[in-house]
């Protein structure tokens, strides 16, 4: 998991921050987050869902070094890739909601894209 954002936090915290963001979104379809959060979730799930598509055992088991629940690595294989099987990348989009009021940040959700 590559990424050019540290987000403040340690690489450990970071990367198990992401993948639970990612097993997240593609076992509810959306999330809100801050936007530099929801560009490095997109890099990630994009990822998986071409993974996705190509439906071997190799990738499954790279999936799963991903995503931490088996049954939504089960729904990525089986429901959510078939569904982009005609299309080459742009499965998620990110919509600004603002600053959050608390600190400033500018907020975003991540869906996948219908």
């Amino acid at each position: 998991m590559p990424s050019n954002r540290k987000l403040g936090r340690t690489s450990a915290h970071r990367k198990a921050m992401l993948r639970g963001m990612v097993t997240y979104l593609l076992e509810n379809g959306q999330i809100e987050t801050t936007l530099t959060r929801a560009k490095e979730v997109r890099s990630i799930t994009e990822k998986m869902i071409t993974l996705g598509k190509t439906n071997t055992l190799a990738s499954r088991r790279a999936a799963l070094a991903v995503v931490t629940k088996e049954d939504v690595v089960k729904k990525l294989f089986d429901q959510i890739a078939p569904k982009y099987s005609d299309r080459n990348g742009g499965y998620t989009c990110i919509y600004k909601l603002g600053p959050r009021r608390g600190d400033a940040a500018e907020m975003a959700v991540i869906k996948l894209v219908d």
